[in-house]
């Protein structure tokens, strides 16, 4: 379903730390590549000219930066305000760092996916606010500027109300409890949703005056708007001393920094309050206050005198809800295990408790905890109500109740005790850069649940682990010396500033066991030991760590973890023949520069292959990685996959050495990674490949064809073998490998006459000349002639296009003729049966009929020729000899087409989901009177157009391989409709039979996406008001459509119907019924 969205002219990031921008802009990047973002969005990450410059000061200096570059992009020289009047800018203040998510508040990972992506990720608060946004708050704005605080959570309903209302200004709110917001803003509203104040952590009964009449307040929820108006008059402030000091051309000027608030400073002089009022700044103290000093006082009134005149509108969503991430692990745990924005409802989200994680079989995970983007290998246990995020455990590990748990890497700690973390903890490891040092080491913190990270150690509530800090002092043997030193004061004593947690030693390694330590779960004897090492490493805060974070490595071991996943799921997926696919994981790879990995993996999958079929799978599976890597720039997937290059490896797929031929593979897929063009040529080799391990999977139902010896028929007498053609009613692709083996198929199949005739047949005779002659007849073309002599003269078999390749693939497929002997043609038939042998074959059908033409006709050269050299042999072992021969050809082919032309009759044909792939047939045993009923109602209209049914097969497997979604709900759907039409054929319930042929074509048009024409379409169109049902033979895209008739005897009605239609002119009726004997073979007299 389509969502209405805003199309962005750019969305800027602003960014506090310097060190944090070029990761930040990566980012962005990355999430329109992955169409996150639509692709010509402007993307900007925009450091602030100063720390601390407040959100106000933030926003005017990202104005400024995005309105400049684009008057350089629309030509102008100097800025330019005008670029403002049709711009949708979004402005997202990336904020603070955040003591519970190394990568800040906005990249907080959630646990949640997008459902049946193009790419695949992990899904952060940043993404989800951008979503809700860019579809539901900004939808129905005009051009301007929205700006954004990204430390909150809006929870808004998919289908809740917007009532926007065109203003200068207007402020996005949800209704909150006065509880909940005296910790936060609160808008005075007045009748008309006006703001006439703002009020910051104020008392209850200050905040009592905003309230509604339900009892709720507007709460301050971070979202503003203004028009050109309004975003042209902040722009106009760098040139406007001293405002212009909170931009970055204030500073190149060499103005001191200014704050400004965003709210106190920028709001608040629309909201009507008096010049007096706001430059005193003392108004029920909600604001800054500015002193005295001119500076400040001229600030001021030039901020008022800017601003007054303009008013701000409030758009209150009742439905929605504000969520503030506040410095607190309760709520940071709150907001992972039972996230907010569960209730938006968004039909692409879906939410679980374990997002892209891998868990071992011996782990124990509570239900009611959460795991996201981490490795859980070995026995490792997980209590309730804890989460788990970015970490990689081995081993024996028990993490407690009630903890968080984030980046944390227990890869090789040798310890023959289980490693054991306490309930009611917070660990966390950060990757860090010392940048005085060059270094980036990785440091692990630890603190309780219940710790106030900030409040004094002196308060008698004050812990540390969830002890007071008397006890944990006294059980560690630490000095409050040794984490402040003698210059902290007692009030700034906390746990964010005491100097916890060890980076270095001289000489031994510290981290893991020294947080055990701290958190009371020690790992030796000797805690005078570890005090000691501890007390000489040099040692961080939580706030100097949080200072140092190596943005860029944390986002990197994400996704390295993240890849890692991938590969193992992908592995087990493969090696378990699970339907899953991971063409998403790939297109992300390719962004993220994680292809090569995905590659290397897939190779030990399909050099440890241990059937062609899993190989194949593999093989395929790189093929969409290589495809993934070109994008849109390297051509069309297929195409031609011959080049010499990849001889080698093709040879040693072809004689079943897998290992080698993968091996051969990746070394000269090595040589075509450097373009895009060369990309999607080596993808169309690597399809190749797998081709070639389908047809050894496909071959292997060769151990179902058995014949007996007989008697050879008299020299120069003709034996003929004739079939119908076939219609498949219900179930068609279901039979087409690897499709029939990794899935498993059935189809409900009718044989046919066509014009009162078997339309395909063969014959075959013994002659005295030691040679084989081959005529070939189709309809309306002219016969050929092949005459072979020698057996280099047969070498040419699996070349579909070489004239007689069929037949002379049949004297290869039943061994009639041996190409590897060292005796010649001449040797061979004169030895084996007194001479050679000539064939003719025909079809009196049109080329691309859809009616199973060269798989019936292959039946039918089996036929003939297996009785004239002597052979019996049954239908069933001829169904799985067709198999193996049109592999040997290198055609492919399903199983559909042989039974209905070999069995004739109605028949289920089904097979199991394995190799060896085996064939069964049930004959429905339909009375006559039911085929009768059939017959007269049943019309067959040749379209005048030739089925492509080559270029629908590519498309069809390469979706099959991908595991589309779609793909696979379809086949179950095709499996099932084929069991259920062949019920309502027994039952002679030809209006349900209908109803099954019109699903079968719908299900068709899913597999292969342009298979109805325009001319079928319109065929059907008119058809359709007549009939119970209709559908294309075979792959569709032209040939032969059949539909069974609300009445009997219709068919001059139809051709009535079609005649003069414009674009129908080539439309044929031909005669159609049930041919109830199959394959017939007789021998002249």
């Amino acid at each position: 379903m389509s969502v209405d969205r805003v199309s962005w002219t750019a969305i800027v990031l602003t960014s506090a730390n310097r060190e944090w921008t070029h990761t930040l802009q990566q980012e962005l990047e990355i999430r329109q590549a992955k169409g996150y973002i639509d692709k010509d969005v402007i993307l900007l990450t925009v450091e602030d000219p100063k720390s601390n410059v407040g959100s106000g000061g933030a926003t005017i200096n990202a104005l400024l930066t995005i309105v400049e570059f684009l008057s350089a992009k629309k030509g102008y020289t100097v800025i330019n305000p005008d670029v403002l009047l049709e711009a949708h800018i979004l402005i997202l203040h990336s904020g603070r760092s955040y003591p519970y998510d190394s990568c800040s508040r906005p990249f907080t990972t959630l646990p949640v996916q997008y459902s049946n992506a193009e790419y695949d990720g992990l899904v952060t608060s940043i993404d989800l606010l951008l979503k809700v946004i860019s579809e539901k708050i900004a939808v129905k704005s005009r051009s301007g500027v929205w700006i954004s605080s990204t430390d909150m959570m809006l929870s808004i309903p998919s289908d809740a109300d917007v009532p926007w209302v065109e203003s200068e200004v207007c402020v996005i709110t949800m209704p909150s409890t006065i509880q909940y917001c005296k910790d936060h803003g609160v808008y005075k509203l007045d009748a008309e949703g006006n703001v006439k104040d703002i009020l910051y952590q104020q008392k209850a009964d200050v905040l009592g005056s905003c309230q509604r009449r339900d009892g709720s307040v507007p709460v301050v929820a971070g979202v503003v708007y203004f028009n050109n108006a309004v975003a042209s008059k902040l722009l106009s402030f760098h040139t406007k001393p001293p405002l212009d000091a909170c931009t970055y051309m204030g500073l190149d000027s060499g103005q001191a920094p200014l704050k400004l608030s965003l709210f106190f400073d920028v709001l608040l002089p629309m909201t009507g309050l008096s010049e007096n009022e706001f430059v005193a700044g003392e108004r029920n103290r909600s604001f800054s206050k500015y002193g005295q000093n001119q500076v400040n006082v001229s600030m001021a009134r030039k901020l008022w005198q800017e601003l007054h005149d303009f008013r701000i509108k409030a758009c209150m969503i009742e439905t929605g809800e504000f969520h503030y991430l506040p410095d607190l692990s309760a709520e940071h745990k709150k907001i992972l295990l039972n996230c907010p924005l569960k209730a938006c409802n968004y039909d692409n989200l879906t939410w679980n408790n374990v997002i892209h994680s891998s868990i071992g079989n011996k782990s124990q995970v509570s239900e009611d905890s959460v795991v996201i983007n981490s490795i859980l290998q070995g026995e490792v246990t997980v209590g309730s109500k804890t989460t788990v995020s970015h970490s990689y455990f081995q081993g024996k590990v028990v993490v407690g109740k009630d903890s968080i748990v984030a980046g944390l890497r227990i890869e090789d700690f040798k310890m023959k005790k289980i490693l054991k973390f306490g309930e009611d903890l917070v660990i966390q490891g950060f990757n860090i850069h010392l940048k005085t040092l060059n270094t980036n080491p990785y440091v692990l913190t630890v603190h309780g649940r219940f710790d106030n990270i900030m409040s004094p150690t002196w308060k008698t509530t004050s812990t540390f682990c969830n002890d007071l800090w008397l006890v944990f002092l006294d059980r560690t043997g630490i000095l409050r010396e040794d984490l402040w030193g003698t210059d902290v004061e007692n009030d700034d004593q906390t746990i964010y500033t005491a100097k916890l947690y060890p980076v270095f030693h001289a000489t031994d390694q510290v981290g893991l066991e020294e947080i055990l330590w701290l958190q009371g779960q020690t790992v030796r004897e000797d805690d005078k030991t570890i005090l000691k090492r501890w007390r000489s490493s040099w040692r961080l805060s939580l706030m100097e760590i949080l200072q140092f974070i190596n943005l860029s490595e944390e986002f990197q071991w994400r996704k390295e973890l993240f890849y890692k996943i991938s590969q193992q799921d992908l592995v087990h997926v493969l090696t378990n023949r699970e339907h899953k696919g991971f063409c998403n994981v790939f297109n992300s790879a390719s962004v993220e520069n994680f292809s090569q990995q995905i590659l290397q993996t897939l190779d030990k999958v399909a050099e440890k292959a241990t059937s062609p079929g899993l190989a194949a799978r593999t093989l395929a599976n790189i093929a969409d990685v290589l495809g993934s890597m070109a994008g849109l720039k390297g051509g069309l997937r297929s195409g031609p996959a011959a080049n010499k290059s990849w001889s080698k490896a093709f040879n040693f797929l072809e004689a079943n050495d897998i290992a080698a031929g993968v091996h051969a593979l990746a070394k000269e897929r090595d040589q075509w990674l450097g373009r895009p063009d060369l990309l999607v040529r080596a993808a169309r080799h690597y399809e190749g490949a797998a081709a070639i391990l389908v047809r050894q999977a496909v071959m292997t139902a060769k151990e179902f064809f058995r014949f007996d010896e007989a008697t050879p028929t008299p020299m120069n007498k003709w034996v003929t073998a004739e079939c119908p053609a076939r219609i498949d009613v219900s179930g068609g692709w279901s039979d087409t490998p690897p499709i029939t083996y990794e899935h498993g198929g059935a189809v409900t199949i009718i044989g046919v006459l066509i014009n009162g005739k078997r339309p395909i047949g063969a014959r075959a005779r013994r002659i005295e000349e030691p040679v084989i002659r081959l005529e070939i007849t189709g309809d309306g073309v002219e016969s050929q002639i092949v005459v072979c002599k020698e057996l280099h003269d047969l070498e040419d078999y699996c070349q579909p296009h070489s004239p007689g390749a069929l037949l002379k693939a049949s004297f290869i497929c039943v061994n009639l003729i041996n190409l590897s002997s060292s005796s010649t043609l001449a040797e061979q038939l004169t030895s084996k049966y007194s001479g050679g042998f000539e064939m003719k074959t025909w079809s009196n059908l049109p080329h691309g009929s859809g009616l199973g033409t060269s798989s019936i006709l292959a039946g039918a050269i089996l036929g003939a020729l297996l009785c004239a050299a002597g052979k019996k042999s049954d239908r069933d072992s001829l169904i799985h000899a067709v198999l193996y021969l049109e592999q040997l050809l290198t055609t492919g082919g399903g199983w559909q087409d042989q039974i209905g032309g070999l069995c004739g009759g109605i028949h289920l044909g089904l097979s199991e989901a394995k190799l060896p792939l085996k064939v069964e047939t049930v004959d429905l045993k339909v009375p006559q009177t039911i085929i009768d009923n059939f017959n007269k109602r049943l019309v067959l209209v040749y379209t005048g157009r030739t089925r492509l049914a080559r270029n629908l097969l590519q498309d069809v497997l390469r979706n099959w391989y991908a595991r589309n979604p779609y793909i696979m709900k379809t086949e179950d759907s095709l499996v099932d409709l084929a069991k259920e039409c062949s019920h309502a054929v027994i039952e002679g319930n030809l209006d349900n039979v209908g109803s099954c042929i019109s699903r079968n074509w719908s299900m068709k048009k899913l597999m292969a996406p342009g298979c109805e024409t325009e001319t079928i379409e319109k065929i059907m169109s008119l058809l359709r008001p007549h009939a119970s049902g209709m559908c294309m033979a075979g792959a569709g895209g032209g040939g032969f459509l059949y539909a069974i008739m609300k009445e009997s005897d219709k068919k001059q009605f139809v051709q009535d119907l079609l005649t003069g239609v414009e674009g129908l002119e080539d439309v044929v009726l031909y005669d159609i019924c049930v041919d109830k004997q199959g394959l017939t073979v007789s021998v002249e007299d």
